[in-house]
């Protein structure tokens, strides 16, 4: 009829390699939109061919389950989860190439009609890994339920530290550290099992640390610095390529940058500015490198990362979030 704008209907269907090409061009809109926000992000990902290649194997996963939203017959939107190790519950998961749509309220009728098969299979454990850059989207997530559990982050390398305080010393690490390396590794994992972190990650034993070290202390893929007080070791942090991360994957991978994989200071002396002046060795180590960016990921619920790493000028650019159904 003259003057009657016309409705656009909506379906919902399960996720099929029909749908992947609309997917991807949606999928590498929202990762231009990303990039306005955060350049740093990989660019090679605002080309729907690249994202397609990231859906296709989401897709062809065993026990991969989703949903899209079709208007009008096009793809509006979809929701793809797949499930990982068991160590992380009974989980599915929605990876950074997982889901993108055309509005961000789409989203959670997409969740909707996915997790209702993923709960019926036991699957309880939900994760979601959604783009910092768009508040919407965010938002979204959280008004299913969801919350805040972890943050990747980029920042840039430093041309020189700070001063060091009087009394701490920074130096590349030496076998005769190696013991000291173990306990700062497993006071990291200890840390993170108590309040208000609470991971279910039980902390490998002194043995097994140990072992690991004396075995991969010597691989060049990983750079490790301690912090002296005093002339005795009290922190630690490695640095290495973002590519040695499990972590990082796909979308929210920016290729060629380094990474700050760990850091860590023993309890009795947290508070003094330690875990600053470790990651800003890691960022000049960065420089020296040639790296142009670094990459660093932290527990939002651990009180010292989710403070330290924003103030040495990390941005976040993904955030996983996390919903039990009980």
């Amino acid at each position: 009829m003259p003057g009657v704008a016309a409705t656009r209907s909506t379906s919902f269907e399960p996720l099929a390699e029909e749908h992947l090409d609309g997917a991807a061009a949606l999928l590498a809109a929202r990762h231009t939109a990303a990039r306005r926000a955060e350049p740093a992000l990989d660019p090679r990902y605002e080309e729907p061919d690249l994202t397609r290649a990231e859906l296709a194997p989401l897709l062809a996963r065993d026990g991969a389950s989703g949903v899209v939203a079709l208007h009008d017959g096009e793809v509006a939107g979809y929701v793809l989860g797949v499930p990982l190790d068991e160590m992380w519950g009974p989980n599915m998961w929605v990876e950074p190439a997982g889901h993108a749509v055309s509005t961000p309220e789409l989203v959670r009728d997409l969740y909707g009609a996915a997790a209702a098969a993923w709960v019926a299979e036991g699957r309880t454990s939900h994760y979601a890994v959604v783009p910092a850059t768009d508040p919407e989207l965010v938002d979204a997530w959280f008004r299913l339920g969801f919350g805040h559990q972890h943050v990747h982050a980029i920042g840039e390398p430093l041309d020189e530290a700070p001063a060091l305080p009087e009394g701490i010393v920074v130096r590349r690490a030496q076998r005769e550290d190696i013991e000291a390396l173990v306990r700062l590794d497993m006071s990291l994992g200890e840390h993170q099992v108590r309040s208000p972190v609470f991971s279910q990650v039980v902390p490998a034993s002194f043995e097994e640390t140990l072992a690991e070290w004396n075995e991969d202390f010597d691989d060049p893929t990983y750079t490790t610095f301690v912090a002296e007080r005093d002339g005795v070791v009290v922190g630690s942090a490695v640095g290495c390529a973002i590519e040695a991360s499990s972590m990082h994957r796909s979308l929210a991978l920016p290729a060629g940058a380094g990474f700050l994989g760990f850091a860590a200071v023993l309890p009795e002396h947290r508070g003094l500015g330690l875990g600053r002046i470790l990651g800003e060795a890691i960022l000049v180590w960065a420089k020296e490198a040639g790296y142009p960016t670094v990459v660093t990921d932290w527990r939002m619920t651990n009180l010292l990362s989710s403070r330290t790493w924003p103030r040495l000028g990390f941005r976040p650019t993904f955030f996983r979030l996390f919903r039990a159904i009980a």
